[in-house]
């Protein structure tokens, strides 16, 4: 009998001694947890059935849960940006996160241009990484990897921001979230998620793809590539789907580049991610991006056809679109100028969700086409307190009549409309801006921001090699 007892004493002292309560790396020391707010929790435990209490000391407000086959899930209430703070998880054994900051949180994605770091270089590289000392921004990159079905955490850690931890990570990301930081003086946890090279396909979950016969269509014409998949949702479930449901404030995106080989259906592709991130985590979340930058592609109208992809994107709802085509490099499709690209995000968001009033974060963008006799005359939005070119004359206007062929016309800023005409065109019916993959065009708001290429035609453009 006795054998028995120390038999079942010894069990139990073992099973004790494996007994664990563990989160995914999302959840850990250093993070950021959105302020104001109600956050998700959870993580898994030995004990499939036992109570967990979790505690964060900025209230010290106990909730308790079941784990349910193992798995654990709370709601805890936030308060006001602050901290460190500590969250206490207790069960059979506890766990605590330190160093746990409330503040503003945002993930980062796409594919080079948001990858892109110092060790790649970009625009006083050096410099701007010896300053790079935040400590209240804290930094969480997620590891290039891909996988065929949905993952439930990913090999990563936040840091503070520091000279040596943003060497790595996101130059547009650092940017934007410093600008947040400065202007708002809370912490910022920003997430990077971001892989070069990759079309948006492989960000979304397969039912996107795989249930929309165009968007099939497209992903057939995406070319190969021997060192990632251009497979549906082989980036979401292992980039993207371990992150979820950690809360965040919104999104920002630098894409475009790789699926410029089928641009007629990006919109819809594109909307469709937006969409398919926002139901994942449950909310209409802000979504901010970055218009692709003039580049010599290879073929023709592939470039700007994929930028009127993305103005159409506007239409959606809560996002925002940063044209950059005054900051691009056509020789480079990676341009060095990654600060001002970080900081219009986050005028976008400063805007937009922090209602910052006093900021202007877009250029003109078309509104509509108004036919006076042989005059277009173009009207934009985010034109309030006029347009201006620089330079001596406006560029990169064309024009075209009932026969679809169109000529360089000339254009005049009248208050916050633009005049077109040409002396070859005596009835305009449409009319082109910026429409080259390597315009570079002259006009802008009053502020000082670049309008986006637009076409008002819905003319068939067919993609070729030059």
């Amino acid at each position: 009998m006795l054998r028995f007892l120390l038999s079942g004493l010894l069990i139990l002292i073992s099973i004790g001694s494996y007994a664990k309560i563990w989160t995914p790396s999302v959840i850990a020391d250093n993070m950021v947890l959105q302020q104001n707010d109600t956050v998700t929790l959870w993580g898994w435990t030995t004990h499939t059935t036992e109570e967990i209490t979790v505690t964060g000391d900025w209230n010290m407000t106990p909730v308790k849960t079941k784990a349910h086959h193992g798995k654990w899930e709370v709601k805890l209430v936030t308060t006001k940006a602050g901290g460190p703070y500590k969250i206490t998880i207790k069960g059979h054994k506890e766990l605590v996160l330190s160093n746990v900051m409330l503040g503003e949180v945002w993930l980062a994605s796409g594919q080079s241009n948001m990858q892109w770091s110092s060790v790649h270089g970009f625009d006083n590289a050096k410099e701007e990484v010896s300053l790079a000392d935040y400590p209240n921004i804290r930094l969480f990159n997620v590891p290039q990897v891909q996988s065929a079905t949905r993952q439930l955490d990913l090999p990563a850690e936040w840091e503070e921001c520091s000279p040596e931890s943003v060497k790595e990570f996101s130059a547009v990301a650092y940017f934007f979230a410093r600008h947040l930081h400065k202007n708002l003086d809370v912490p910022i946890g920003i997430i990077n998620s971001s892989w070069g090279g990759t079309n948006a396909e492989v960000w979304v979950e397969e039912k996107v793809v795989n249930d929309d016969p165009e968007l099939l269509e497209a992903l057939s014409a995406q070319g190969e590539n021997p060192w990632k998949s251009r497979d549906p949702a082989y980036m979401f479930n292992s980039m993207i789907a371990p992150l979820i449901p950690f809360e965040i404030a919104g999104a920002i995106w630098y894409q475009g580049e790789s699926n410029r080989v089928a641009p007629h259906s990006y919109t819809k592709l594109f909307t469709g991610l937006i969409d398919n991130w926002r139901d994942n985590w449950g909310y209409n979340f802000p979504f901010y991006y970055v218009q692709i930058a003039p580049f010599k592609y290879k073929e023709k109208d592939a470039g700007v056809m994929i930028r009127q992809a993305q103005l159409e994107a506007m239409k959606h709802d809560n996002v925002g679109m940063v044209v950059v085509s005054d900051i691009g490099n056509i020789n480079n499709i990676h341009p060095g100028n990654k600060q001002d690209v970080g900081k219009r995000l986050g005028n976008w968001a400063l805007a937009k969700t922090y209602n910052k009033a006093s900021i202007v974060y877009s250029g003109p963008l078309y509104k509509q086409l108004d036919i006076k006799k042989n005059k277009a005359i173009i009207s934009f939005d985010y034109a309030e307190s006029g347009l201006m070119m620089k330079g001596k004359k406006l560029t990169h206007f064309e024009i075209a009549g009932a026969d679809q062929k169109f000529v360089k016309a000339k254009a005049k800023i009248s208050g916050n409309t633009v005049v077109v005409t040409s002396k070859q065109v005596k009835q305009p019916v449409a009319v082109r801006f910026a429409w080259d993959n390597i315009a570079e065009p002259n006009l802008f708001n009053q502020e000082g921001l670049p309008a986006s290429a637009f076409r008002t035609d819905d003319w068939e453009i067919k993609i070729t090699n030059n």
